[in-house]
């Protein structure tokens, strides 16, 4: 911590605050872009797209789903997760391209607009050190350029180094500078051997000239690239992180090509959500695409093996870059150095305009992967897995009803992610059974990062911060609510939903009235019925079974997550069931589900029609009204 400046710790401290308003203007308006950037790519993009998105434009890492992030530093792409020098170069590329377009090299505009645009970018992504670095070296290559003067790509990385040095000495023992650093000098030291290497094979094989020529020299020297950033960064990926991945330059050779399109769609969706939402959720298309594909290139070489067995003592990380740099002081030699930023942009600032081949395959794929994505006829019923809670998404054509939302945000935003269509971003009806964190806390993330058009949850008196936001949230946004009761009826065309429970008046000292008194729904179309029973306890059964409710059903959701307060024989006997569905956490520390509930269901349905969350994940169910067919995640 005290590398971080921070001396001090206090444990559970009270706070009063004394003053708000009075920070420095400036930093306060690009620290609200920030925020309203984030929260326009969440409005655009489904999960995990939207964090992706937002921690490789905005370095906003928080909300990136830990199993996506673990496989990112397993394939050896973690880096593309960070705002860096390559983001930058891209940026710098971009806008002094854009600018040569708009005013031409008279007056040197270019470079100021470059220079300004950069700069904020970096107050934007909030000035970590390899956005720092990056942010000096393309400074004083413009600043270079504005001068008349040479370039030189390791005198900028020292001067970079030696500013930032000075400004915070601590700085050098920041895993992120370290291997930012030793990526820029891979670059600048490792690529050129490399790339003259490969173009020296290329010429061997396909001889001097020709489009397959420049083909292969263009492939050569993406993979060289890859090759000798890694090459100077795996001792440090190894130290802190204690993985090695061989495969590492391949798969940055498959994911890199996406990064100047992720940044570029990326950045015109946040943007124009800012004040065209409509227009920005069709760009936001062509991100998913990119950032999809990023997705299956990084967990394509997640699946493949590692090198691991903790961290790498310092002593060997000192005896490799001394050999490296021996290496490279022998060969010291051959050509020139040269700078990759320059080379992306000069690359960027001629590249053809009228190119029909690449957006006609955008487009194409596209059309397939919306087309396969298309809403039928049939009704979707989806056991989300999220963990120990419940959560159950409900298609058909373009609606779609969310029941509940798990106790993990981050769960339920990948779940939808995968379920829903990319480009579709609105839920019809959110349905909260009752208060329970278990329950409720996904909902929040749902109302904030979708288009909720109606809530119908029950009127319960409950002290909670989860059930105060959802309240707020429901104001916020002005979404229509129902209060729950028995009797109510959701007209869907071909698909009824009755609420059965909680009854008027609701049930009074019980084991818990909260439970007992949550939402109960039945659903039907055609023969095939459901019955989501929230966490309804016997007490609620019993009710339910008195009141002759109708309560026979194809499919049961078992109540409480297989705990023993529900699921009583009697219930069973009522319902008589076909397939018994146990949303349930695994190895969750309440022993759920209970023996006696299981060997109930297995008395009377038989094991091999009970699925459970917590063994087969996500577990779909499709019907046409007459038939009935089930897919598992696993």
């Amino acid at each position: 911590l005290s590398h971080q400046g921070i001396y001090s710790t206090m444990l559970y401290p009270e706070i009063e605050v004394l003053e708000t308003g009075a920070g420095f203007k400036p930093l306060e308006w690009v620290y609200s872009l920030r925020n309203r950037l984030s929260q326009a790519l969440v409005e655009v993009l489904p999960e995990p797209q939207a964090a992706l998105a937002q921690g490789i434009i905005l370095g906003i890492r928080g909300n990136i789903p830990a199993p996506v992030e673990a496989s990112f530093i397993r394939s050896g792409t973690a880096h593309l997760l960070a705002i860096s020098g390559l983001h930058l170069s891209i940026v710098a590329g971009i806008l002094l391209s854009l600018g040569i377009w708009l005013f031409g090299r008279k007056g040197y505009v270019y470079i100021w607009l470059a220079l300004g645009a950069i700069w904020l970018y970096a107050l934007l992504t909030t000035m970590q050190p390899p956005v720092l670095r990056a942010a000096i070296m393309v400074s004083l290559f413009l600043a270079a350029e504005l001068l008349g003067r040479q370039r030189s790509a390791i005198i900028a990385l020292a001067l970079a180094a030696a500013i930032m040095v000075g400004l915070n000495p601590r700085i050098l023992w920041d895993a992120a500078f370290q291997m930012s650093f030793m990526a820029m000098a891979g670059l600048i030291f490792i690529f050129p051997p490399l790339q003259s290497l490969g173009r020296k094979a290329v010429r061997a094989t396909l001889g001097e000239d020709g489009a397959a020529v420049s083909a292969a020299n263009f492939v050569s020297d993406s993979f060289s690239v890859s090759l000798g950033a890694i090459l100077a960064v795996w001792p440090l990926i190894a130290h802190y992180f204690g993985i090695v991945t061989p495969l590492a330059p391949l798969a940055n050779f498959f994911a890199l090509p996406a990064l100047a399109g992720i940044i570029i769609t990326v950045a015109l969706a946040g943007g124009l959500g800012l004040v065209a939402l409509p227009v920005a959720q069709i760009v936001a298309w062509l991100a998913w695409l990119f950032l999809s594909y990023l997705l299956l290139v990084v967990k394509a070489f997640d699946a493949l093996p590692v090198i691991g067995g903790g961290s790498v003592d310092t002593t060997l990380i000192w005896v490799y870059y001394s050999a490296l740099g021996l290496l490279i002081w022998l060969n010291s030699n051959r050509e020139k150095f040269f700078n990759l930023m320059t080379k992306v942009s000069g690359f960027l600032a001629v590249l053809p305009t009228k190119w029909v081949i690449p957006p006609l395959l955008v487009v194409a794929i596209l059309l397939s992967v919306t087309a396969t994505t298309m809403p039928d006829d049939r009704l979707h019923v989806s056991f989300l897995d999220v963990g120990q809670g419940d959560a159950i998404l409900m298609q058909r054509g373009s609606q779609q009803i969310l029941v509940d939302g798990g106790p993990n945000p981050q769960a339920l935003a990948l779940a939808l992610g995968r379920e829903m269509p990319f480009w579709d971003r609105t839920i019809d009806l959110v349905i909260l059974t009752h208060p329970h964190a278990d329950h409720i806390t996904g909902l929040l993330e749902a109302l904030n990062k979708y288009k909720v058009k109606q809530v119908l949850y029950p009127d319960l008196e409950y002290e909670s911060s989860l059930y105060e936001e959802w309240f707020n949230l429901i104001e916020a946004k002005d979404i229509k609510y129902t209060l729950a009761q028995a009797g109510q009826r959701i007209n869907l065309g071909a698909v009824i939903i009755e609420v059965l429970n909680p009854p008027l008046p609701l049930l009074a000292a019980t084991e818990s009235d909260i439970d007992n008194n949550g939402v109960v729904l039945r659903l039907e179309m055609g023969e095939v019925s459901f019955l989501f029973t929230g966490d309804a306890m016997w007490q609620a059964e019993f009710e339910l079974i008195a009141r002759r409710a109708g309560l026979p059903s194809t499919v049961l959701k078992v109540a409480h997550h297989g705990s023993g307060t529900s699921t009583t024989a009697a219930f069973l006997a009522v319902v008589n069931p076909h397939l018994a569905i146990i949303s349930v956490g695994e190895s969750n520390p309440f022993g759920h589900p209970s023996d006696e509930v299981t060997g109930r269901l297995e008395q009377k349905l038989g094991q091999e029609n009970i699925y459970r969350t917590d063994e087969q994940g996500t577990i779909e169910l499709i019907t046409d009204g007459a038939r009935l067919w089930l897919r598992v995640e696993r």
